[in-house]
């Protein structure tokens, strides 16, 4: 995903009259939160207040706060059938017009949304890790691919981060706490090298292995003999198995993608028993177009 800052400092630039719109009060259910922002133009928008016809409100009232010259209003909008929706909770929605210093706090807010989105690190540049890095771009996270491999790392035109790493196991130590895992190298061996750092880190909000429950086993045995084995039921492996038995990378990549933004979004994920032994019967996906049986 684009840096949030990036995105806005666009939009901003692009746009002289804007109407800053934000949720300032929320009742009962809501597509959004609390102090959840769009901005509005004439022509353009930046971001997202819920959709339906809470949005298509609040839009047309920017617009005509636009064209009128109107500084500032408040909406207030109850989510049942008297606007069209279903939600039944209730919102005020604060308009107001943008000025100079309003540009620069918004700028600021989205520059620390930015900083402060979770990492996830795929580890590896192959088929399937190109096509994560496809999904992962449109994400709310900052995705880094990383893999020793200089050229498999050329082949992906995804808007995230990419890092040729000599040792990747470095990357899994610096990454910051709460970060995702996603381990699908061209060598099992390195597989194993990286889930275990990401394991023993105790830290991490997600650690995934493609693979196999076969492989699951071998990972479990080979830990046993080299290092600390606690952590060892945090690990998801086969990665997406909740989903389609398909084995094209992109169908991996969309199933995957769901399971680890569910563990970092979900406010039960902390607390949700490991779905890590869960296992389709005919083990899973490999991404192993490059790697002999």
């Amino acid at each position: 995903m684009a840096a949030l800052a990036s995105l806005l400092c666009e939009f901003l630039d692009a746009n002289r009259g804007v109407i800053r719109v934000q949720l300032t009060r929320v009742r009962g259910s809501s597509p959004r939160d609390e102090g959840t922002e769009m901005f509005v133009s004439t022509a353009a928008l930046c971001g997202t207040v819920g959709g339906g016809q809470l949005e298509f409100r609040a839009i047309e009232a920017a617009r005509r706060m636009l064209r009128d010259g109107t500084l500032s209003q408040t909406l207030d909008l109850p989510l049942g059938p008297e606007i069209g929706q279903c939600c039944g909770g209730r919102v005020e929605i604060s308009l107001t017009r943008m000025r100079a210093s309003d540009r620069r706090a918004a700028l600021a807010r989205a520059a620390e949304a930015s900083r402060n989105l979770p990492h996830v690190y795929v580890m590896g540049a192959g088929h399937v890790g190109r096509a994560l890095a496809d999904v992962f771009q449109h994400m709310p996270v900052r995705c880094i691919l990383v893999d020793p491999r200089q050229d498999e790392i050329a082949l992906c035109d995804a808007a995230v981060e990419t890092r040729v790493s000599a040792i990747p196991e470095v990357d899994v130590m610096n990454a910051p706490k709460g970060s995702a895992f996603i381990v699908l190298t061209h060598d099992h061996g390195l597989d194993f090298l990286l889930t275990a750092a990401a394991l023993e880190r105790g830290d991490a909000a997600y650690v995934g292995m493609i693979g196999s429950a076969t492989k699951r086993a071998k990972l479990y045995h080979w830990m046993r003999q080299h290092c600390d084995v606690s952590a060892f039921d945090k690990l998801v492996c086969p990665i997406g198995a909740s989903g389609s038995r398909d084995k094209r990378p992109s169908l991996i990549a969309a199933f995957v993608v769901a399971e680890v933004l569910a563990e970092l979004t979900s406010e039960t994920a902390a607390t949700a028993p490991a779905r890590a032994m869960r296992a389709p019967a005919t083990g899973q996906q490999e991404d192993r177009l490059e790697v002999p049986a």
